[in-house]
């Protein structure tokens, strides 16, 4: 049988692939410690939840417009104005399904066969794989650790060409954790202003930073034709504890912004009217319990981030937001450990997973094969007992 070549290119999820294992190891009666989980531990709050309560009661339960019931879209243009200093009409606004579909929809409006997007290693595992569904051509363009894995104006010109359509920006980064300051930013800015490319900015990790000295800032706030260029990227998974809602949002010009409706209202139609009421109490309502997520994730972090630095064989620059840490596992590289020969860090997570039942990310598919990616998005008991576990395996095999 002939199946679409497109569709046959795309490799699954390694993250869901990892935490699927794990679970199913869990419900077997194993004690998984799962590091892999790219979601907030914390409940969603109650007074999001009360809102979609109110909206069953008053039978809030039909098609919505397509692109989101304007009531919500003006709340998203509130949130960009209060928190990004965005200005954007409610018509530039598109709700979907999760960010997974606005990237997908982004793409779709912009890309033509043999375009290419420019993608910073390590990257988030499903922007090549969304590119490559759109009919675009990712080139993967990787960063150093000497400058915090961050790309910079030269790589930028060196993976340039006469096809290249846009970049992924992702500030804060998953999985490295690296936030872009304003000046890094503007070079990026200047580099698509001058070859006249789009920008495709993730911020769903925006709220999770860790610095004073460097809080994000959205690439799109820099200047008008950043702006115009720009598709800002968002949703309420991350920020609000609302994984299953799957409430992500585009913010750009009004012509994409139609073209993007259009290819939603032809694919999957409105998202659910139930999470869209719950999405305008999270953007308008009280924002102490992001602040509250915020700070525990800082303290989470600290800790995490003080006890693999401590373990002999591993590193990790310190994140400065998402809530990830990028541990480099290259001085495990070439050593035996029960039988098995270290080759990169699949074979290390397949270990630790197998013997010491702790499941981490190997890195493979975001772009870096000696590296592996913690979730500290998870109960400080279990980050404890995690890295005990991951230092146990370390000390009794190097």
């Amino acid at each position: 049988m002939n199946l679409s070549k497109r569709a046959l290119q795309i490799k699954p999820s390694e993250t869901l692939n990892i935490l699927e294992i794990a679970n199913k190891m869990n419900a077997d009666g194993n004690d998984i410690i799962i590091f892999g989980a790219g979601e907030p531990d914390f409940n969603t709050s109650e007074s999001v939840k009360e809102a979609a309560i109110k909206a069953i009661n008053d039978n809030f339960t039909r098609y919505t417009p397509g692109a989101g019931i304007e009531e919500l879209r003006k709340a998203v243009c509130d949130k960009l104005k209060r928190d990004n200093n965005l200005y954007y009409d409610y018509e530039q606004i598109v709700i979907s399904n999760g960010s997974k579909q606005a990237l997908l929809n982004a793409f779709i409006a912009i890309l033509n066969p043999e375009d290419e997007v420019i993608i910073p290693s390590p990257y988030w595992v499903s922007y090549p794989e969304i590119v490559k569904l759109a009919g675009g051509t990712p080139i993967i363009v990787k960063t150093e650790k000497e400058n915090c894995f961050k790309v910079t104006k030269k790589l930028l010109e060196n993976n340039f060409s006469d096809k290249t359509k846009a970049i992924i920006l992702n500030s804060p980064c998953n999985p490295s954790g690296m936030v872009y300051s304003p000046p890094e930013l503007q070079v990026i800015a200047d580099f698509a202003d001058e070859r006249d490319i789009f920008i495709i900015s993730d911020e769903i990790y925006e709220k999770f930073t860790y610095s004073g000295k460097l809080n994000h800032t959205s690439i799109a706030s820099l200047g008008k034709t950043t702006y115009d260029r720009t598709i800002v990227v968002n949703g309420l998974s991350k920020s609000y504890a609302m994984t299953g809602w799957r409430v992500g949002y585009t913010a750009s010009s009004k012509e994409i912004a139609k073209i993007m409706a259009n290819i939603q209202s032809h694919s999957t139609s409105n998202i659910n009217s139930i999470a869209q009421k719950a999405a305008v109490e999270a953007l308008l309502g009280n924002q102490d319990t992001v602040l509250e997520m915020v700070n525990e994730f800082k303290r989470r972090r600290d800790y995490a981030a003080q006890r693999v630095s401590d373990i002999p064989f591993l590193s990790s620059l310190l994140p400065k937001g998402a809530f990830y840490l990028f541990v480099d596992t290259s001085k495990m590289c070439g050593k035996e450990v029960f039988g098995i020969k270290i080759n990169n860090a699949s074979d290390v997570a397949k270990i630790l997973l197998d013997r010491y039942k702790v499941a981490v990310v190997p890195c493979d598919s975001f772009g870096f094969e000696n590296y592996i990616r913690l979730s500290y998005a998870i109960s400080m008991e279990h980050i404890v007992k995690g890295i005990d576990r991951i230092e146990k395996f370390v000390k009794e095999n190097f």
